[in-house]
């Protein structure tokens, strides 16, 4: 069942690259206490996430947190050595990037979508969230993995 508005985010392990290689955070770790913008993509260096959905957020960090959010975060079925790169690659500084590289998060929230017929394999679905202490209080799902309207910056900042 896909996670909705009202649900807590459910418990899950990522990875992050610290300071020494790969470490792991908790969800809690990410979004207790926090107002978190969640931004789902299907693949890092994928054409929609890389050419037209990361950018966005990557322009508007300042004017996202100059409206009560912490933290912009990004989660995508890579590995954290993927996410790494293409945080650097897309000059993405101030944005965390979180490695759901089984799929594990995307599956608990029923964010999860089949790619196998595109050579994928599991992934997640597009999406942009606002999460209040572990809590979703807004959440735009794609009906489209190529899409980033409704999951895009400038949705977002119509609702923040």
């Amino acid at each position: 069942m896909t996670i909705q508005v009202g649900d807590h985010l459910p418990q899950a392990t990522f990875r992050v690259t610290g300071a020494n290689g790969p470490e792991t955070k908790t969800t809690d770790d990410v979004f207790k206490g926090r107002r978190v913008v969640l931004v789902g993509v299907p693949g890092a260096f994928t054409p929609s996430c890389h050419r037209n959905h990361l950018p966005g957020f990557v322009e508007k960090l300042a004017e996202i947190k100059a409206r009560g959010v912490d933290a912009v975060v990004v989660t995508a079925v890579n590995d954290v050595f993927v996410l790494d790169a293409w945080s650097k690659a897309s000059n993405a500084e101030g944005i965390e990037f979180l490695a759901d590289g089984n799929a594990e998060f995307a599956k608990a929230t029923g964010l999860d979508m089949d790619g196998t017929g595109f050579g994928l394999g599991p992934r997640s679905k597009r999406y942009a969230a606002v999460v209040d202490d572990g809590v979703v209080s807004v959440l735009n799902i794609e009906e489209s993995p190529s899409k980033t309207e409704a999951s895009g910056a400038e949705a977002l900042l119509k609702v923040l």
